[in-house]
C-alpha cells in the first residue's frame, strides 16, 4: 500500500486532483482522480491526514474517507487562497490545500452528520419558500397599485387586498384571473412553509442538543435547530466544560 504523510483532494464534479506528500520537504504526487474511483483510490494507501476545502461536498467525503479510518481537515476557502503558489488549476490548488493543512495556526471546519446537513437542507428549503412569497407579495401589491387598489403593508393585509381585487367591478377580467393565480401560488407557498417548518419541529424535538438551547430566554425552535445543526455537539460540550470550570 502507498504511504502518504498528507494528501490534499481539489473536489470537482467528475473529477478530483489529488496531492500528496511522502514526507516533509521530500516527493510529492499529483494526479486526478474519477469521482467513481476515489474510495477505490483511498483504499489502496495507508491511513493518513486528508484535507480538503470546506465546500457543499466535502462533509460527505470527509464522512466517508473518516469511515476507511483516515484523518479529515476541512479548510475555509478563504485560508487556502494565501498558499496558491501561482497561476489557478486543479492542481495548483490541491498543492495550496496540502500546504495549508500543514500550518499549526490553521483554522479547521468541523465535519457535519448527515443528519445535521438534512436538518440544515429544511432551513435553506424554508428560507427560500419565505424569500418566493415575499416576492410574490410585492408582486401583488405592485400589479393592483397600478389599478388603484392599495391596502397598508403587511404580509397580514393580503387577504385584505385579494378581497379589494375580486369585489372592483373596473378591474379587468384578465387582470383577475392573474390575481387568482397568484393568490393561489401564495397559498402553496403558506403550506409548504407550514410543511417544512412541522419537519423542523420534530428534528427539534428529535435532538437534545436543540432542546437545550430553546430553553435559552429569546431562542425558539427555529434558532436552536439551526445552532445544534450548525455546530457539532462535541465542540458545544468541550466550550461548556471549559465555562463551567471558569465559574468554578
Amino acid at each position: 500500500m502507498k504511504k502518504f504523510i498528507r494528501t490534499a483532494i481539489d473536489l470537482g464534479k467528475n473529477y478530483f486532483q489529488v496531492h500528496g506528500l511522502e514526507s516533509e520537504g521530500g516527493r510529492s504526487e499529483s494526479r486526478k482522480v474519477k469521482r467513481s474511483k476515489m474510495l477505490e483510490f483511498y483504499s489502496q494507501i495507508e491511513p493518513c491526514r486528508v484535507g480538503m476545502e470546506a465546500c457543499s461536498s466535502g462533509h460527505y467525503w470527509a464522512r466517508e474517507f473518516v469511515a476507511m479510518g483516515h484523518e479529515v481537515v476541512l479548510i475555509p476557502p478563504a485560508y487556502i487562497k494565501p498558499y496558491v503558489k501561482r497561476g489557478k488549476n486543479d492542481a495548483v490548488d490541491a498543492a495550496a490545500i496540502c500546504e495549508a493543512m500543514s500550518r499549526p495556526g490553521m483554522r479547521f471546519v468541523p465535519i457535519k452528520s448527515a443528519d445535521q446537513q438534512a436538518v440544515l437542507m429544511l432551513h435553506k428549503i424554508r428560507e427560500m419558500f419565505v424569500k418566493q412569497r415575499t416576492m410574490s407579495v410585492n408582486a401583488l401589491c405592485g400589479h393592483l397599485a397600478e389599478f388603484g387598489i392599495i391596502v397598508a403593508k403587511g404580509i397580514g393585509r393580503i387577504e385584505e387586498l385579494l378581497a379589494l381585487a375580486q369585489s372592483d367591478a373596473e378591474l379587468p377580467q384578465i387582470a383577475k384571473s392573474a390575481v387568482a393565480g397568484l393568490a393561489q401560488h401564495l397559498e402553496s407557498l403558506d403550506q409548504s412553509i407550514e410543511a417544512v417548518g412541522e419537519e423542523i419541529a420534530r428534528a427539534h424535538r428529535q435532538n437534545p442538543t436543540s432542546r437545550l438551547l430553546d430553553e435559552i430566554p429569546g431562542i425558539g425552535v427555529l434558532i436552536a435547530s439551526v445552532i445544534a445543526s450548525s455546530v457539532p455537539i462535541r465542540a458545544c460540550s468541550r466550550r461548556g466544560a471549559t465555562s463551567r470550570r471558569g465559574w468554578g
